[in-house]
């Protein structure tokens, strides 16, 4: 089942360590667990493989081989695996403690898997600041934990069932809620429900049952930290 739920133990160490004190100090967000190869594409074109505690910035593009899975932290508390054969740019990110109403964040999801657990932004101040960006459909989130996956190119080897996937978005929530919208239209993606887009002209729709794309398979516990130092297992 994609909403059950997993418990890790040894893993709330790691992540205090890494989020507490000036941890991402200097960048926005970092890697917080690698399984396989993860690389950044620079604004200024240079590419440089990333390792675990690797910063990472606005205008970087993140790319995950085959067989491989990236866990990003934000300073906002957020989190985000990246599946295999994933690509993704982060387009904007601003979050200041102080300036709630100032909040930005947007992904750019290329191709691929991301599955993601908000932080603070989305959750004050301006509720549609945190954003995905696909092929088709942008989609929102609010306080939410879900997965989003762009087939619209083919999505051979994100999961093991993917490349079987009819073309389009497909999106799954676990907590809270996400809005999919495009120029045909809107639909909010509740609480153990799934939607799907297949172009930028048609309205997204939610799906009667789970469309059987193995959302299950990661190597790690995706957990969500707060920008306090407390951290929970979100999924």
């Amino acid at each position: 089942m994609a909403t059950q739920r997993y418990f890790l133990s040894g893993m709330f160490g790691l992540l205090l360590a890494l989020f507490g004190g000036a941890a991402l100090a200097d960048g926005v967000g970092q890697v917080v667990h690698l399984s396989g190869t993860l690389s950044a594409q620079r604004p200024d074109g240079t590419i440089r493989i990333l390792a675990r505690g690797s910063e990472v910035n606005p205008g970087d593009t993140l790319t995950t081989q085959a067989d491989s899975y990236g866990q990003l932290g934000f300073t906002d508390g957020s989190t985000m695996t990246m599946r295999p054969n994933t690509r993704m740019k982060i387009e904007a990110y601003a979050f200041n403690k102080e300036q709630p109403n100032a909040d930005n964040a947007f992904f750019r999801l290329l191709r691929g898997g991301l599955r993601t657990a908000t932080g603070l932004i989305g959750k004050r101040g301006n509720m549609d600041a945190y954003k995905i960006g696909t092929q088709v459909a942008t989609i929102g989130i609010r306080g939410s934990t879900g997965d989003t996956l762009d087939c619209t190119q083919g999505c051979d080897g994100v999961t093991s069932t993917s490349g079987k996937a009819e073309r389009g978005v497909y999106h799954a929530t676990y907590t809270g809620s996400y809005i999919m919208q495009n120029e045909g239209g809107a639909e909010i993606i509740g609480e153990a429900r799934f939607g799907f887009v297949k172009d930028a002209k048609t309205k997204p729709r939610l799906l009667t049952s789970d469309p059987g794309l193995g959302f299950d398979e990661l190597p790690f516990q995706l957990m969500r930290t707060d920008p306090g130092g407390r951290c929970d297992v979100v999924r």
